[in-house]
């Protein structure tokens, strides 16, 4: 039961970084994109940017300083590397993105938070 709700809050987290992303300007592409390497949460796209969208909600604003480390961020890395062709057909750039949301927190949106 606690995994069920770990996993409605995160789709929650998801929607909610979507609705944020379109409001400035992104188009999603796709949502929970699965590859044999992990899952990238969103894949947004904006001018010439596609970015690869690992986000992240918690419940209390202070746990979000702790949300994401350097192996979540590789794994979204590979996943998008694996995947990247799929969505940046035209030279787009491509880059690793990091949504951090929680109740009554402005979203933060980390740009570039992977660089290896």
């Amino acid at each position: 039961m606690k995994r069920q709700l770990a996993e409605k809050s995160g789709r929650d987290g998801e929607r909610r970084a979507a609705i944020w992303l379109k409001l400035k300007g992104w188009s999603i592409l796709a949502e929970r994109r699965k590859t044999p390497l992990g899952e990238v949460d969103l894949i947004a796209r904006r001018g010439n940017v596609v970015a690869f969208i690992e986000v992240k909600w918690r419940k209390r604003k202070a746990d979000l300083d702790h949300a994401i480390d350097e192996y979540r961020l590789q794994r979204v890395a590979a996943a998008a590397e694996s995947i990247a062709h799929e969505y940046a057909t035209k030279g787009e750039d491509i880059r690793i993105d990091v949504m951090l949301l929680a109740p009554g927190a402005f979203p933060r949106h980390i740009v570039n938070a992977w660089q290896p």
